[in-house]
């Protein structure tokens, strides 16, 4: 946690590109959020270039067939780690993989503890298998 799910046009990265996106991304994802380098959850899912539309909102911002749409799901951060996030994660995509900062669309959406489910049908943030923020260890 958090949970990043990217989607991208099929077929614009090879497997060893998107890997190492996949990477890029998960680190700036531990700079900005501070979580574990265990803590790593990915998905990707590649659509057809007719099934993705991503534009600019009237931005005026220049999109290719290599633009990501990135949702992640997460327990709630502050504005300015937000912030931080979506800036660390453009600059670390655009030097490790190239990526143009006009290619990265990116939502944070927040839930709470009681929505997490890491495994064995239990929910450890709520059971104290797993720490709640700022509870000291």
């Amino acid at each position: 946690m958090p949970l990043m799910h990217f989607h991208v046009v099929k077929g614009a990265r090879t497997p060893e590109e998107l890997r190492s996106f996949l990477d890029a991304a998960h680190d700036a994802m531990v700079e900005a959020f501070k979580v574990p380098v265990r803590d790593r959850y990915q998905l990707v899912s590649e659509r057809e270039p007719s099934h993705m539309i991503v534009e600019d909102t009237g931005l005026d911002i220049p999109r290719t067939s290599k633009v990501v749409l990135l949702q992640v799901f997460s327990r709630p951060r502050g504005k300015e780690q937000i912030a931080a996030f979506y800036k660390l994660l453009a600059e670390t995509l655009q030097a490790r993989t190239g990526l143009a900062p006009s290619d990265l669309m990116v939502s944070v959406v927040e839930n709470n503890d009681e929505h997490w489910s890491f495994g064995h049908g239990r929910a450890q943030f709520l059971t104290g298998e797993l720490p709640l923020p700022g509870a000291k260890a």
